[in-house]
């Protein structure tokens, strides 16, 4: 079809707008939808892969359906720039992950035509069948529609709820998102034909009269009447799974081709059976040449020059801390023919890859399942293995039960390399590592660790391998390192230690983690007031070492503790210690400083640890309103504040 000369997608404020269009048009809406979402996120950055393999489905859900009171559910939601081009948001759509912009995924206060917050995956189908059950006890009449991608169909979650929900018979549709298939033109057209078929008024009637019909005959003829047809039907799609789980199965289809569909869209809009699952077959960076040639298919980017694909990339001064991960890691695998790695769908982001390309057959991705992982890796640590379970803090909350009663509960040395620990800038809360001190810190047997830079995450990495005694965990954050000189050689450090990094006397400030580089910049600045601090590094988050903190406790008028993690951690462990030594009854002053006590939305990370207090101004502030007898110019009134 030759494109219109007029722009079709000026014209779409919000899906009810597509829906006035014919069907004709809406390739050419396709096309502009993909060229708006490229430059778009060619200069935010962001989940581009994803997003391009779905602008086809997306036109056609909010063509076929009467969003937002049909409600549209994407599972992570990272694929859901073109539909919030679509759906009123196209004017801030270049405020992507900027602070004040929009979310990077779907968020509820952010759209009506988002009903459900996601970003962790395989939550659709559960979520769905809520608000299915919620409009039949209503009495409404609404379809819930939940896009779901093969990746997170890896995880449990989705077929508990698939599970529940064809035991229900709700009215749910699901549609399969499936990236990983192809399908060679004529299977697509005949799989076409079949789904448009199958999913037809006419068939389901036949169907229904059909299974009355075998219910009034002996029992055995009715079973082999309904394996029979269920047989056949598996045999030209596939879906013999999913009809065991109660669903009734219809495609693959063509994601791409509008033509294969909108009929199989309206047919199943149009069903007053349930549930459904539609299986759609796309192409992840669909359209772009690029993001289709890229590995990863541009699943995450960085701003990005449209014609070349070139992604802009500053400078490293240093290595990021998953990269040290991956090769401390590797390095002593060499030496240790014991130790893996397990991850749960992330060996990129974790830095398992890089093991992997040395260590194949040692290394373990199980899939979306943080559950499964954790438990797999107690059964390898059972049998004399060293696991090094490697999963984002904010996907390891998944599998707490796990972490408490396969691991902690029988003593057993799992190693727990927690990345993307503490705030995470553009990803916003919904991967913000914000909570492993507190939900690790409470577990008896538990030893929890936070190097304040890259080298200090080489000793640790060295520290967990050596530990046989239970299990152990370390926590780093996104990004770079700070540019210390690298170890040549991994030392195991000893269990419970800090250490000391900068002597004072008056003032002491206790780190966990990499606020510590901040924290001697609060140092130098409290100097230049005449208040001599006393810097020291923790180390371990559990066990405290009770040794520094009663040295700090008692040769200082003012205590500091500073972590990025939220209350109820490393803190709290320091004055529960200082509580029940008695140590709090000397006047000291004790203060702790963590991420408030709320989530906070995407920003740079720079203006994220601002707001929480946790740069270094904000801990000057902290110990400036800790020392009441200050006269102004120590507090930085008169005479102007000492630069920081």
């Amino acid at each position: 079809m030759v494109e219109s000369l007029t722009p079709l997608l000026d014209t779409i404020a919000l899906p009810e707008d597509l829906r006035k269009l014919p069907a004709a048009s809406l390739r050419q809406v396709a096309d502009e939808l993909r060229r708006e979402t490229i430059s778009a996120v060619s200069i935010t950055g962001g989940h581009l892969g994803a997003g391009l393999g779905v602008v086809e489905l997306t036109v056609a859900l909010h063509y076929v359906f009467n969003t937002p009171d049909d409600k549209l559910i994407w599972d992570v939601g990272h694929q859901a720039y073109p539909h919030k081009i679509l759906t009123g948001r196209r004017s801030r759509i270049r405020t992507l992950r900027q602070g004040g912009g929009l979310s990077g995924f779907t968020k509820r206060t952010e759209s009506e035509y988002d009903p459900f917050g996601a970003a962790h995956s395989s939550t659709s189908i559960s979520a769905g069948l809520g608000m299915a059950v919620a409009r039949d006890l209503d009495g409404r009449s609404n379809n819930v529609v939940a896009v779901i991608g093969d990746g997170s169909m890896s995880a449990g979650m989705a077929y508990e709820a698939m599970n529940n929900a064809g035991a229900m018979d709700s009215r749910l549709i699901v549609i399969l998102n499936d990236n990983d298939m192809s399908i060679a033109p004529p299977v697509g057209a005949l799989s076409a034909y079949l789904s448009r078929l199958l999913s037809g008024g006419a068939y389901r009637s036949l169907r229904e009269d059909g299974k009355k019909i075998a219910r009034k005959m002996p029992r055995f003829i009715f079973e082999h009447a309904r394996r029979a047809e269920e047989l056949t039907r598996g045999f030209f799609t596939g879906g013999t799974l999913f009809e065991q789980l109660g669903f009734y199965y219809v495609g693959p289809i063509d994601g791409h081709n509008l033509d294969h569909m909108l009929p199989v869209l309206k047919n199943v809009r149009d069903s007053k059976q349930g549930p459904i699952l539609v299986h759609v077959v796309t192409q992840k960076g669909k359209g772009y040449a690029p993001a289709e040639s890229a590995a990863d298919k541009y699943h995450g980017v960085n701003a990005f020059d449209v014609v070349s694909g070139a992604q802009t990339r500053a400078k490293a001064n240093a290595p990021s801390y998953t990269k040290v991960f991956g090769e401390t890691l590797t390095k002593l695998a060499n030496d240790d023919d014991k130790i893996v790695a397990v991850t749960a769908a992330m060996p990129n982001g974790t830095g398992v890859d890089i093991f992997a390309t040395s260590f194949a057959e040692r290394t373990f991705d199980v899939g979306i399942a943080e559950q499964h992982a954790v438990t797999f890796a107690a059964g390898l640590a059972t049998q004399g293995y060293k696991p090094f379970c490697a999963i984002y803090s904010t996907f390891l909350q998944r599998a707490y039960d796990q972490i408490v009663h396969d691991v902690a509960l029988q003593n057993l040395p799992v190693r727990f390399a927690i990345d993307r620990a503490g705030l995470v800038g553009a990803d916003g809360a919904t991967h913000a590592g914000s909570f492993d001190i507190a939900y690790l810190g409470c577990l008896p047997n538990m030893v929890v660790m936070a190097p304040s830079d890259e080298a200090e995450l080489v000793h640790m990495v060295k520290t967990a391998a050596c530990h046989d005694a239970g299990p152990i965990a370390f926590r780093y954050p996104r990004g770079d390192g700070v540019g210390v000189d690298m170890p040549k050689q991994a030392q195991a450090l000893e269990i419970g230690k800090g250490r000391i990094v900068r002597q004072g006397s008056r003032i002491a400030l206790l780190s966990l983690g990499t606020r510590l580089a901040d924290c001697l910049v609060a140092a130098e600045a409290l100097a230049a007031r005449g208040l001599s601090t006393t810097v020291a590094d923790a180390r371990f988050a559990k066990p405290i070492d009770t040794e520094l903190v009663e040295r700090l406790a008692r040769d200082h008028e003012v205590l500091i503790t500073v972590e990025e993690g939220s209350t109820g951690g490393f803190g709290c462990f320091v004055l529960q210690y200082l509580s029940d030594a008695g140590l709090l009854d000397e006047g000291l002053r004790v203060r702790t400083m963590a991420l408030p006590d709320a989530f906070l939305d995407h920003d740079t990370p720079g203006k994220l640890y601002a707001q929480s207090g946790l740069d270094a101004a904000g801990i000057v502030d902290k110990v400036l309103s800790s020392l009441p007898s200050l006269d102004m110019r120590q507090r930085g009134v008169m005479g102007g504040r000492p630069p920081l």
